[in-house]
Order: structure tokens, then sequence, then C-alpha cells
């Protein structure tokens, strides 16, 4: 019985092992679109990151939009680019790093707005001692003005 038991478990672990391996290979490779808009969001992502691990607040206000929508699994909704950016000098700025992974970026253009980058990234605090793992994000950027300006976020870990 045990025998049997054990031969039925066997063959259910290897019919999902294989069932989880051609969903995988049906997911297509990530082209972008466009080269041009890819480039820039990539461009600007990095430009957010730089201000992040730098404390640029300027750089960060100009970036973020009036009307921003930030998402937070662990807190919630948040509204106010001032509070995001308070937020921001008083718990991030010469704590907290943000690290991309590289070639993780996808980026989707939404006709007559912007576009729609998502990721990976992880951050690494001063006084953490592990290895911080990798988390999903989602970056809405409306190009206002001739600039671009980051209107939602949706991060999650």
């Amino acid at each position: 019985m045990i025998k049997v038991n054990f031969i039925i478990l066997l063959i259910m672990v290897l019919s999902c092992s294989s069932a989880s391996a051609q969903w995988q290979q049906q997911i297509p490779p990530y082209k972008p679109e466009s080269k041009e808009l890819y480039d820039s969001i990539v461009h600007m992502d990095s430009v957010w990151e730089d201000s992040y691990n730098n404390c640029r607040l300027d750089v960060q206000e100009q970036l973020i939009s009036d009307n921003l929508e930030f998402y937070h699994d662990r807190t919630g909704l948040m509204t106010s680019k001032k509070a995001l950016i308070d937020a921001l000098k008083n718990n991030i700025c010469g704590k907290v790093t943000r690290e991309l992974l590289k070639g993780s970026i996808e980026v989707y253009p939404i006709e007559n707005y912007g576009a729609v980058e998502m990721g990976y990234h992880r951050f690494h605090s001063k006084n953490d001692t592990g290895t911080p793992h990798y988390a999903r994000f989602i970056h809405i950027w409306h190009r206002e003005n001739g600039q671009w300006r980051i209107t939602r976020v949706i991060s999650l870990h």
C-alpha cells in the first residue's frame, strides 16, 4: 500500500513539474514594441534610481507627477506627492538604496499618454544583515510638457 501511494505521489509531482515547464515555455520572450521608447524609459529609470540612491530630492520632485498614486502592497495607497517626498527624505535618504535587476525591465506604450514600465528591483538597507529579495514594480510614466513623470507606482513584495 505504501509503495502504491508513493508511486501515485511521484506521478503527481512529475505531472505538475511537466505542466509547469510547458506553461513557462509558452510565455513569449519580451521584445519592445519601440526601441526608442524602451531606451527612454530605461534611461528615466536610471535617473530615478540615481536620485533615490543619492538623496537628490530635487530630481525626485521633478520626476514625480503632481497627481501621483502610489500603491504599496504593505503600506497601502499614497496620493500626495508632498507626502511621498517627505517619506523619501525622512525614511530613505542615506538609509536605503535601490538595485534594479538588470535586464528585467519591460516597457509598453500607452497611446497618447506615455508608457508602462515593469521590472524587478531590490532594496538594501544599511541595517539589514540578510540578502534582500527582488520585488516586482510597475511604473506608469506620463509625458507632461515634454518631460517624463511617474504618475502611478505599484510596488509588490
